[in-house]
């Protein structure tokens, strides 16, 4: 039963993945070693980017950006999660949570709106081929991943003032392996009905309108593949579209089932194995994603590694 003891914690102690030392070690080193692969692959993708001109193209400035999107989401959660595992600290002072909240979702938020601007771009590309320059100026590109971030920026200070407004007395466990929101809101001794409805409706606005970009924009981009004239184009079309769609299946799946439903933050205990999807593993397979199926990425790694 929540306290009615409004005196306020000055730590939590975070209860996700809580067993015997032998799991926690290999948690720690499954952790580990997915931090390590989401760096090194992401930077390996930026510096790809980078170092090649042909690649200095709209599709793969957002991926660049993407690419550093994901080091810092996954370098919110995945550092402190293994140390937590290897060392057997849990507690996490009140501070530290209200910045790790905040910073997830600023993160979180913007993967979100750059997934939707990356469809348009998509869109743009094989809907209107002859207008793609002009319309994907480098000026509208800079101003969707500002407009990105921007959208995360208040996303994160509504979701984290709104958390942290509550009061915590006594129950100081939160049952995840972070400071998710949901999970947050459920240890507050407070009435915590209006953060759920406001957590269900800025979350759920988020996600049904960058999703709604991303089926309108894949909507015409398919009836577009299907009334070209030769297989070849259709080919071409749809593989430069194909691991936008196979990332924005895995991102926007899990997150929907996390957070755009009613009672989310009521049962946070589901919440611990589907969000190492989206916290850890999406982050992680994003570079092989771009780069397996990738020709151009796969032609300009293979022609830096020949030198």
């Amino acid at each position: 039963a929540k306290m009615e003891n409004h005196t306020r914690t000055s730590e939590f102690i975070l209860v996700g993945f809580r067993s015997h030392p032998g799991s926690q070690l290999l948690l720690c080193a499954l952790f580990s070693t997915m931090y390590i692969v989401t760096v090194v692959g992401n930077v390996c993708m930026i510096l790809i980017i980078r170092m090649d001109s042909s690649l200095h193209t709209p599709m793969y400035f957002f991926l660049e950006n993407l690419s550093t999107l994901d080091i810092c989401y996954s370098s919110v959660i995945t550092p402190r999660a293994a140390l937590a595992f290897l060392l057997g600290r849990r507690s996490i002072s009140y501070s530290g949570c209200a910045s790790q909240m905040f910073f997830f979702s600023l993160f979180g938020t913007t993967e979100a709106f750059f997934l939707a601007v990356m469809a348009y771009d998509r869109f743009t590309a094989v809907c209107k081929p002859l207008l793609y320059q002009v319309i994907m100026s480098r000026r509208l590109c800079v101003l969707m991943v500002m407009g990105s971030y921007l959208s995360g920026c208040i996303n994160c200070t509504i979701q984290t003032g709104f958390t942290f407004s509550l009061s915590f007395c006594g129950h100081r466990e939160i049952n995840h392996f972070f400071c998710d929101a949901a999970a947050v809101i459920y240890a507050s001794c407070s009435d915590t009905l209006v953060n759920e409805l406001v957590m269900l409706a800025v979350c759920g606005s988020i996600i049904v309108g960058t999703a709604s970009v991303v089926f309108i924009s894949y909507g015409y981009i398919i009836i577009t593949i299907i009334q070209m004239p030769s297989a070849e184009s259709r080919h071409k079309a749809f593989s430069t579209c194909s691991s936008h769609m196979v990332t924005i299946c895995l991102f926007f799946g899990t997150v929907f089932f996390m957070y755009a439903q009613p009672g989310a933050a009521s049962s946070p205990s589901k919440s611990n194995t589907i969000s190492i999807f989206y916290t850890v593993v999406i982050p992680m397979l994003n570079p092989f994603i771009y780069t397996l199926r990738n020709r151009e990425v796969k032609g300009s790694l293979k022609k830096h590694l020949k030198r």
